[in-house]
């Protein structure tokens, strides 16, 4: 069924009419034109398609668009501000963290999430946080280091 739905993506109110099950990841790559989140395996198991939805990590692949209805949506396009990257995006490039690239937009809206809550998270604590985001090329020691990284940086401020 067909329904209005309004929400904030990063930081634009969007509203669309669309059918209330149709998954997040469709409306946002398809219908917006964000193709920073990535479809992986479709059943929320890799986390690809990684998107926040009011600061929380969300399988797009799989929530339904009516579930976003009155919240804010953060994809990786919405961190950077100004032009200038998030300190997250800018330790990925800085420690060659993106082999491929693909596994990269939800592994950095995972941190984030991780960082938010937990300034300065230990080598395990960031293990465990982001042990559900799969990278085929093998690319952990350095999404680990960008992390550490990121969080070195952003310890003498708020995170954004």
């Amino acid at each position: 069924m067909k329904r209005s739905i309004q929400f904030n993506l990063n930081g634009k109110t969007q509203i669309l009419t669309v059918e209330e099950s149709r998954k997040l990841l469709w409306v946002i790559r398809s219908d917006l034109g964000l193709t920073g989140c990535k479809y992986g395996c479709g059943r929320g198991y890799c986390g690809a398609c990684t998107v926040l939805v009011n600061n929380r990590t969300v399988r797009s692949c799989i929530y339904p668009i009516s579930f976003v209805d009155g919240k804010e949506v953060v994809t990786i396009e919405g961190l950077a501000k100004n032009g200038k990257l998030h300190p997250l995006q800018k330790a990925f490039v800085d420690h060659d963290a993106s082999q491929c690239g693909y596994c990269s937009p939800g592994m950095i809206l995972t941190a984030y999430t991780l960082l938010l809550n937990n300034k300065r998270p230990s080598y395990d604590e960031i293990i465990h946080h982001m042990d559900k985001n799969l990278c085929r090329c093998g690319s952990h020691t350095r999404i680990v280091r960008a992390i550490q990284a990121a969080a070195r940086e952003m310890n003498t401020g708020e995170l954004r």
